[in-house]
């Protein structure tokens, strides 16, 4: 989301690298045979895709030049090298006859060779200057796909990340956008390579001899029979091999995150059993597929030498008739030769275009997504904060038609401590949700100091705020890094003073690298009460006008939360500050306590105010001071 001053001090979820599903074999390897995931539209997304590609016409035209181009000088090589056999035959076969004056002409065989090699020179200077070219087409277009992506996820409300999983989205992100980058990168230009090479080489069979064409041409019915009959039988076991790995990849990365609660429970050997079963299934699906997948180069090569057999019979009997010079016959044969290769390749590459389709077609899934409503163009910008919050008739649902949330009425003073209480799901951490325009409301108004949050812009609003939540969040970086993200150009002194405040200095010191320890993957080289002392030290630097503690000490042991509670307390003081706790004991002197029940507010006053009651509230903090010892 934006960078905002604050805010990012802990919204950010901690990202689990999902797998479930994900696992495949290396990218390139789609051997006939193996499942291609299809587009819902396929034409549409094309023409979509094409769009990105429309400011590199000229690009593309060039790439489409130099490959023909490059593509021409390797057919015709065959030719003119048939003419130099051709020679070389004449003249020993003269001299074998005893012809006079018969002779090798070797000048003339090394020009031929020579224009072949400058032939096949060309081709290859042309094939790299196309690769260069559509490097760059590649990458540019990938690069602004990306920064469209960028663009969009910053527009996506809450929701959209709540409803789908982040390895989904990362996935989409990363493993999409590469699929489209690779077939640009290769597949495009070996399609077209390989579509000139078939017309191109049937083009040079019959010029040669339409007779020995027509031979060649016998056996592609049968090869194309072969190849489907195979992938009709492989398509199966990819399929079950695909889900299988899935299953494994799963089961592999719920023990791993879960390794200290399988071995407190004495499940190592049935995790391993669990593990045993999936790879033996998939090695038994893994196996199959790729021998019957495997066959078809073997069956399709036996078939190419049926018709070479043909095609060397055939013409060896119209070189003794003198219907066509030998050369030609060798020529002709590596064009046979050649004439399955382009055609398989084109097969492999409309399949890995299929599922390259489909990959754009869940990116712009991302990018049609329905976006925030648009801050307006005049919007308001407190300049002098005083805190003063208030939810006048407030309406809210997740769901169109199911509200959650119905006249949420009550008004903050500035500098108050009011506290949010209520059981799982009352709709606690989404009142603050609503607060920083992270949802849109249905009706009513959210004010802060007099002026509706929705005039003003996302980013000014969540300037205002800190936020401590009880799912800590960490980059990887050192701790000085860590404490300065919530505020920008922040000295050394004010980092320290911030971790002094939060009680994190001595715990810091006493690393080995002190502040410049660099925390690893998820901070997992502190522990979790050490993350949250420093999620608190950056939101004391952040040094935000209205503070949000959702939780904040749930992670730490008492006497740490003692210490908090007071670095708290005195971070509290002249400011206004939500506090969203379980533990109702930590908020017994709060101004106000709010109680929420299935998304409302049940009860709302000070601790004494509510305890007199008697209601909801007195019963929720009764419950928490009686202990019942069942024998």
């Amino acid at each position: 989301m934006a960078n905002n001053k604050g805010i990012n001090n802990g919204i950010r979820r901690e990202t689990k690298r999902e797998t479930k599903g994900m696992g495949g074999g290396p990218r390139g390897g789609h051997a006939l045979g193996r499942p291609v995931e299809k587009a819902k539209d396929f034409k549409g997304t094309i023409k979509r895709l094409l769009g990105y590609l429309k400011n590199r016409r000229t690009s593309l035209i060039v790439v489409i030049l130099l490959t023909i181009m490059s593509t021409l000088f390797t057919i015709v090589g065959p030719k003119v090298l048939g003419r130099a056999t051709t020679e070389l035959f004449k003249g020993f076969y003269g001299k074998l006859k005893g012809v006079p004056g018969a002779t090798i002409d070797f000048d003339k065989i090394a020009q031929i060779l020579l224009f072949v090699l400058g032939l096949y020179l060309l081709s290859f200077v042309f094939n790299y200057i196309m690769q260069f070219v559509m490097a760059s087409v590649a990458q540019k277009t990938v690069y602004e796909l990306r920064e469209d992506i960028n663009h969009k996820l910053k527009k996506i409300p809450l929701k959209y990340y709540d409803s789908k999983t982040h390895g989904e989205i990362l996935s989409r992100v990363t493993n999409d956008v590469d699929n489209i980058a690779n077939t640009l990168q290769q597949s495009v230009t070996q399609l077209i390579s390989s579509v000139i090479s078939i017309i191109g080489v049937i083009i040079m069979m019959l010029i040669i001899s339409p007779l020995l064409t027509l031979i060649t041409l016998i056996t592609l019915p049968l090869s194309i029979f072969i190849t489907k009959f195979v992938a009709s039988k492989s398509q199966t076991y990819f399929v079950q091999q695909q889900r299988i790995l899935g299953e494994l990849n799963g089961h592999v990365e719920e023990m791993y995150t879960g390794q200290k609660i399988v071995k407190a429970y004495g499940k190592e050997n049935d995790s391993i059993d669990k593990f045993n079963k999936h790879n033996d299934e998939l090695f038994d699906a893994g196996w199959k597929a790729q021998f019957i997948s495997g066959i078809i180069m073997p069956m399709m090569q036996f078939v190419n030498n049926i018709g070479y057999v043909l095609v060397s019979v055939v013409g060896g009997i119209m070189v003794t008739k003198q219907a066509i010079e030998i050369g030609d016959i060798q020529a002709f044969i590596q064009y046979s030769r050649q004439f399955g290769r382009p055609i398989v390749q084109t097969a492999n590459i409309a399949n890995l275009i299929q599922s390259t389709v489909a990959s754009a077609e869940r990116v712009f899934e991302i990018l049609d997504e329905v976006e925030e409503i648009a801050d307006l163009k005049d919007s308001h910008k407190l300049t002098k904060i005083s805190g003063q919050v208030a939810f006048e008739n407030v309406k809210f649902g997740y769901n169109e038609g199911e509200p959650l949330m119905s006249n949420i009425d009550f008004k903050v003073s500035p500098g108050q401590k009011v506290a949010i209480v209520g059981p799982t799901g009352a709709g606690k951490t989404t009142l603050v949700n609503l607060l920083m325009r992270f949802y849109e409301i249905w009706d009513g108004d959210i004010k802060v100091d007099n002026i509706s949050t929705k005039s003003m812009s996302r980013v000014d609003l969540r300037e205002i705020f800190g936020m401590v939540l009880q799912d800590t969040w960490l980059f990887k970086g050192s701790i000085r890094d860590n404490i300065a993200y919530g505020r920008e150009n922040a000295t050394e002194e004010e980092i320290i003073q911030a971790a002094k405040m939060a009680r994190a200095d001595h715990f810091i010191r006493t690393l080995p690298e002190g502040y410049d320890t660099i925390l690893g993957e998820d901070a997992n080289n502190i522990s979790g009460g050490q993350k949250q002392l420093l999620t608190i030290a950056r939101a004391i630097l952040a040094d935000p006008n209205i503070l949000i503690l959702d939780e904040a000490t749930s992670s730490v042991d008492t006497r740490t939360e003692i210490n908090i509670q007071k670095a708290m307390e005195t971070l509290m003081k002249g400011r206004t500050s939500f506090v969203i706790a379980h533990r109702l004991s930590t908020i017994k002197d709060s101004d106000m306590i709010l109680v929420m029940d299935h998304g409302n507010i049940i009860e709302q006053g000070s601790h004494n105010e509510l305890i007199e009651q008697d209601g909801f509230y007195a019963e929720l903090y009764n419950s928490q001071f009686t202990t019942k010892y069942v024998s």
